[in-house]
């Protein structure tokens, strides 16, 4: 077991020392619980027939009712995490079946979010959440198979993608690496992917319920243009994720006539991580003007319009337009790729109360007076669902509509209500 906090590239130099044919790892962004090695994944446990590691992409909206359920049968927890919940009821399970059967009364227990990726003794198994909220792919090798949670890792090990895991669906490798067996254990009525991976999280060059990503963000961008295009001198993207939104919208503008110039006006300090996953506003704010720096040729004297991928807090659009305004920038538009985010996500993304959310409690107009923009507008659901090919019964909207795929306790209308209670291990990767 290797666990440590920092940069992945320079956290992973412990590695060459883990020797064996199996092995599952984790990558971890705090939603709860701050940044910490107790908190780290994979989590293991050891128990009377053997012991697992388990890592966890998402969030159990039962984990309270789950813990007290297996602490009053004698479980001791070390962490406040769901994850680990999760770890010991499969062992609890474990001790009366087999792996599959194991598998299956651990899903029909736990409720939410999950694709996992678990060690038993010399054997690796993925599983996803009946409603395929989180993704998870497998992936085969020159000498064995893979699950990951997108396919760009599976394109960096060299291996070819071979399909989603299932909603549902329990598929577990063989430990000699000759094939993999698969076990559909739920099927759910309707699946509950979340939009928000194939606009935010996903790398663009990730393949995620067989649509590239890049391309569905390309297609948002010529939808944001259609529903709200506005010409201007120039059209720059929010590097890095705003760029295949700002891409194809600038497409859509010159098939569309308009004189509007595609251009790089935000230079980005790739040393300076994500600014909407820092665990507090002060680490997101500093760190906006630390990551983006404008460039002024391409800015000065003209109209532009900026395109980024969603507003979540509203940090790093006010932080931008100040910047573009001292810049010399004539005026400034902004096009959002997503809806307003209007709600929280209990599901495994940092969005943890409405007083958080910027479009929680205001108009789009008082948005844009807030962040100072000439003019500002979103991209609507109709066009997200359009974009991936789905309906809206068979996605998570629950940001930006508050209804979710499954109960959640204490959700209300009320703004004041922040996120209940739950301990919650997230990331993106297994």
């Amino acid at each position: 077991m290797h666990e440590k906090c920092g940069v992945v590239g320079i956290s992973l130099d412990g590695l060459a020392a883990l020797n064996g044919p199996q092995g599952i790892g984790h990558i971890r962004y705090p939603t709860e619980g701050g940044v910490n090695e107790c908190c780290a994944q994979p989590f293991s446990v050891s128990f009377k027939s053997g012991s697992l590691g388990l890592a966890h992409n998402g969030n159990l909206v039962n984990a309270d009712e789950v813990r007290d359920t297996l602490a009053a049968l004698g479980h001791a927890f070390t962490s406040a995490g769901d994850t680990e919940v999760i770890a010991h009821d499969l062992a609890r399970n474990l001790l009366e079946a087999d792996l599959v059967r194991a598998v299956k009364s651990t899903m029909d227990r736990i409720h939410g979010s999950y694709s996992l990726t678990i060690m038993h003794d010399e054997t690796v198994l993925g599983v996803r959440d009946p409603q395929g909220n989180r993704p998870l792919v497998l992936g085969e090798l020159d000498d064995g198979y893979v699950l990951a949670s997108e396919s760009a890792a599976v394109d960096t090990l060299d291996g070819e993608l071979i399909r989603d895991v299932k909603p549902g669906e329990l598929v577990v490798l063989s430990p000699d690496g000759a094939g993999y067996d698969s076990y559909q254990l739920i099927d759910a009525p309707q699946t509950a992917h979340c939009f928000f991976e194939h606009v935010y999280f996903a790398r663009p060059d990730s393949i995620l319920d067989d649509e590239l990503v890049y391309d569905v963000r390309r297609e948002l961008g010529r939808q944001l243009w259609e529903e709200s295009g506005i010409e201007t001198d120039v059209v720059m993207p929010v590097p890095d994720s705003g760029r295949a939104f700002a891409s194809g919208y600038a497409e859509a503008a010159t098939e569309a006539g308009a004189g509007t110039e595609f251009a790089e006006g935000l230079m980005k300090n790739r040393y300076v991580g994500r600014t909407f996953i820092m665990p507090t506003q002060d680490e997101r704010e500093r760190a906006v003007r630390l990551k983006l720096n404008p460039i002024k040729s391409t800015i000065e004297g003209r109209t532009v319009t900026i395109i980024d991928d969603s507003v979540v807090r509203g940090t790093t659009s006010t932080q931008l337009v100040s910047l573009l305004r001292d810049a010399g920038a004539e005026e400034i538009h902004m096009r959002v790729g997503s809806p307003p985010i209007v709600a929280p996500c209990y599901l495994g993304i940092d969005m943890a109360s409405r007083d958080e959310l910027i479009a929680a409690d205001r108009t789009v107009e008082e948005i844009e007076a807030e962040i100072e923009a000439d003019s500002l507008a979103y991209l609507s659901i109709d066009a997200i669902t359009e974009a991936l090919n789905r309906s809206r019964a068979d996605l998570c909207l629950g940001c930006v509509t508050g209804e979710y795929p499954y109960d959640v306790e204490g959700e209300a209308t009320d703004r004041d209500v922040t996120r209940p209670s739950v301990g919650r291990e997230t990331s993106h990767g297994d």
